[in-house]
């Protein structure tokens, strides 16, 4: 295990004026240091035959105690370099001000995202889209079966686990939703991508809501302004309420926000709506 680091290089952006004093020849920079915000560590997995690093950031708003066990928070598209961090900056900023919970945010990091994303597809144009893709079975067996073990090993964990993506990752959080709804308590999906495979998943979604009943899950669903993506999210989201009680907790339709732009918004209101910290005890 090591821990997440972040390089900040510092240039100059202008040049200073031809009569400004040179330093003094005493002055003396401080040298740079790593910036941690988390660890990192890999497991080599069988599900997937492969290596798979993970990124994991604990919060640490005043007052609790560095022990304490935290439900954790798994997120597909979790590199450094992918959603890892504007995500790490929400839990952290909602956890400090009193808006959410504190979780244990577990990024995975992606090698073929559309692979590990995405059930099979007989549509040709799905099938342009990557090399491989449909191993969306195999990729929630390494969630279940090796990370999740790895990560309660390591870390202090109650056993509440949630689940966010957006887009192809979204998808994914749908699919699990719809086929295993009791490996996680909430599920997040931003944007799903549900026109793959022609819409099959939406289409068969109404067969499987007795075992989504009966798992009682929470469900956040957003969606943008672009209407393919917004219309279906939006049939996912009555048929999810048609049950009583309805495992939906919430449908935020954004449409001032497009594809791109829709995690950062969403997951705020995401995390706060189902990870509600406890009113504060009256003085």
């Amino acid at each position: 295990m090591r821990p997440i680091v972040l390089s900040l290089l510092l240039s100059a952006v202008s040049a200073a004026p031809l009569m400004a004093a040179e330093p003094a020849p005493s002055a003396q920079t401080t040298p740079a240091a790593p910036l941690v915000i988390g660890e990192t560590f890999t497991v080599q997995s069988k599900a997937l035959g492969e290596t798979r690093r993970i990124n994991v950031y604990r919060p640490q708003p005043w007052g609790l105690d560095p022990k304490a066990p935290l439900p954790v928070l798994y997120m597909p598209d979790g590199g450094i370099g992918e959603d890892f961090l504007h995500v790490a900056g929400l839990v952290q900023v909602l956890t400090g001000n009193g808006s959410m919970r504190p979780f244990l945010l577990v990024g995975i990091e992606n090698t073929e995202r559309r692979r590990d994303m995405t059930g099979p597809s007989k549509d040709p144009q799905d099938q342009k889209i990557a090399p491989r893709i449909g191993g969306s079975a195999a990729y929630r067996t390494f969630l279940r079966d090796e990370l999740m073990p790895q990560v309660r090993q390591r870390y202090p964990t109650t056993d509440e686990r949630a689940l966010i993506g957006e887009s192809l990752a979204g998808l994914f959080v749908v699919e699990t939703l719809l086929q295993e709804p009791a490996l996680f308590n909430s599920y997040i999906a931003l944007d799903p991508s549900l026109w793959w495979n022609r819409g099959t998943l939406l289409a068969g979604a109404a067969t499987q809501l007795p075992a989504v009943t009966q798992a009682k899950p929470r469900v956040f669903l957003a969606s943008s302004g672009q209407p393919e993506l917004a219309s279906s999210a939006a049939q996912l989201a009555t048929l999810l309420q048609q049950p009583s009680p309805s495992p939906l907790v919430k449908y935020l339709p954004l449409p001032e926000e497009t594809h791109s732009t829709i995690y950062h918004p969403a997951a705020l209101q995401a995390l706060r709506t189902l990870f509600p910290a406890p009113p504060a005890a009256s003085p």
